[in-house]
């Protein structure tokens, strides 16, 4: 492993652990952190970035956090698992749609999510 690689594997390393971080005390997507970090410090594509970030979030999307909150008591089993159940269909359908759109659009159209989610925090 050259010295550039291996600089790229611990920065991918940190945003891990800090996207990890941030998602378990806000209760976040990590996507939030993961995405724009991809796209603009690693310069993958928009859909790089999304692929890379649904593959990650696979195993630890809530193991151990959803442990400590379930231990908490501030876990409903059955809305979580009706969420899970039909984000899984919905995630292979948007993954067929972002096929169909132009990166650029797709980092347009995250970018007004993030910040249309972000004023409604901020003003409510």
């Amino acid at each position: 492993m050259d010295s550039n690689e291996l600089i790229r594997t611990l920065g991918y390393g940190l945003l891990g652990l800090a996207a990890g971080a941030v998602s378990g005390l806000l209760g976040i997507g990590g996507a939030v952190v993961i995405i724009p970090a991809l796209v603009f410090i690693f310069g993958f594509s928009q859909k790089t970035a999304q692929g890379t970030t649904l593959l990650l979030m696979v195993p630890p999307i809530g193991l151990l956090a959803a442990l400590q909150y379930y231990r908490s008591g501030d876990v409903d089993l059955r809305a979580g698992a009706i969420i899970a159940a039909l984000f899984f269909v919905g995630g292979f359908f948007g993954a067929k749609l972002a096929d169909l759109f132009d990166p650029a659009l797709l980092r347009k159209v995250f970018a007004v999510f993030l910040a249309g989610i972000s004023l409604k925090m901020f003003f409510s």
